[in-house]
């Protein structure tokens, strides 16, 4: 069975930096292009990043120049450098696997369960 995890949510500072991680098992992990969404309380859930197997990158307009998705495919792992964070990056953050490099609910097959990540003023 496809089995994302994520970790390395918590609480920081306005300013401060979290780097989050998504093991992946299940599948193999180049056959799917891997992202990370949030949802923030109240709000639709809403991408963050994307990534190919060949380390083509896209982002949201609100966290290019922050946040760095990247990969080490040796290990199925994913992961999302976060810095400069702002409270307003306060959501639940996603990993998921999926059939087409958008930032779109639809493209994606797998879902982790996620990480709560805050972030204070």
């Amino acid at each position: 069975d496809v089995l994302l995890v994520e970790s390395g949510g918590g609480s920081v500072q306005s300013g401060g930096s979290l780097r989050l991680s998504c093991a992946a098992s299940g599948y193999t992990y180049s056959d799917y292009y891997m992202a990370w969404f949030r949802q923030a309380p109240g709000k639709k859930r809403e991408g963050v990043a994307a990534i190919d197997s060949d380390g083509g990158t896209i982002y949201a307009d609100s966290v290019k120049g922050r946040f760095t998705i990247y990969q080490d495919n040796a290990k199925n792992t994913l992961y999302l450098q976060m810095n400069s964070l702002k409270p307003e990056d306060t959501a639940m953050y996603y990993c998921a696997a999926g059939r087409c490099l958008l930032l779109e609910d639809y493209c994606m097959d797998y879902w982790g369960k996620g990480t709560l990540v805050t972030i204070s003023s």
